[in-house]
């Protein structure tokens, strides 16, 4: 049996995880992984299973309102989880089921614990927030995990538009050139541009009068360096983030999960509706974001070819 080291457990981290991943599990789970590789023949299906059995484990405890026990144990989970996905790249030994069993896994123990948070607290409390708690919880996972593989079917099919449509004005170039070659005529230039072609002997843009106010142009640059001040900004935040494996967004599914049933439960059943509500706010923000992304996307690219077309309906 080979014999790995703590290098090649990091090699197989993520290029960039949610920050939650990045400081508080995987400085644990590379070790774990390390001893699991050089020290058993566990598979990494085996790992998803034992974490969605932990995951359980963390349901019994909340519901039984063990909350601590239960956060140490959904933590505990979620660990395993991430072992499993670096055993698999460690080895090369991830298999498309495995996938599969890793995603639905998660589904399930987000919906168990989700589900013996709520009945633990209504059984003792009868108080119906906990019954709606465990339902936002539940419903916002489930929103998560069907909303995004859709946006990157749609992102996927705008780019093949782009190479459809480039292979076209390539193609357009290649017959008017061997056309003009044949009748010894020049080739015309057929270069597609984003921007509006003014028309012959138009000094101003169309529809709009030429600037010529001196505080109307100072407004213009002055809005322009402001841009260019927030554009570096953002691209030197996210150098520092991307150094560190970071990625950009404030909350993510991760941090929701652990806010909800990690740092909540220890915290407190006082803690439990007003930490998950605030994280599910912002997870639902996230979300709204990068729907408003994709439309962004979606209106600079427009989609023209019959598959999509057909498309437009994403089932």
């Amino acid at each position: 049996m080979r014999s790995y080291s703590l290098d090649d457990v990091h090699a197989t981290r993520k290029r960039r995880d949610s920050w939650w991943t990045v400081y508080l599990v995987d400085p644990l789970a590379c070790r774990t992984a390390l001893l699991v590789a050089n020290r058993t023949r566990i598979t990494p299906n085996e790992l998803t299973v034992l974490s969605l059995v932990i995951g359980l484990v963390s349901a019994v405890c909340f519901a039984l309102d063990l909350l601590v026990a239960g956060a140490a144990a959904f933590y505990l989970s979620f660990m395993v989880d991430c072992v499993d996905g670096k055993i698999a790249r460690l080895k090369g030994t991830g298999t498309p089921f495995g996938l599969w069993l890793d995603y639905v896994g998660d589904r399930v123990r987000v919906v168990l614990c989700a589900t013996g948070l709520a009945y633990g607290q209504y059984a003792l409390t009868g108080d119906v927030r906990f019954i709606l708690l465990g339902a936002g919880v539940a419903v916002l996972d489930l929103f998560r995990y069907v909303n995004a593989p859709q946006m990157k079917r749609v992102r996927e099919i705008i780019r093949e538009s782009r190479v459809e449509a480039a292979e076209l004005r390539e193609a357009a170039r290649v017959w008017h050139r061997d056309y003009a070659t044949a009748v010894r005529e020049p080739v015309p230039d057929l270069r597609i541009t984003d921007e509006p072609s003014l028309g012959e002997g138009d000094d101003e843009p169309v529809g709009g009068a030429a600037v010529d106010d001196d505080e109307a142009v100072e407004h213009v640059a002055a809005a322009a360096r402001r841009r260019g001040r927030n554009r570096k900004f953002s691209r030197r935040l996210n150098r520092y983030l991307a150094r560190r494996r970071i990625r950009t967004h404030v909350i993510s599914g991760i941090e929701f999960h652990a806010a909800v049933f990690v740092v909540a439960p220890v915290v407190g059943v006082a803690a439990l509706v007003p930490v998950s509500a605030v994280a599910g706010v912002l997870l639902l923000a996230n979300e709204i974001f990068l729907v408003y992304r994709m439309w962004r996307f979606t209106r600079r690219h427009t989609v023209s070819s019959r598959q999509e077309s057909r498309e437009h309906v994403l089932v």
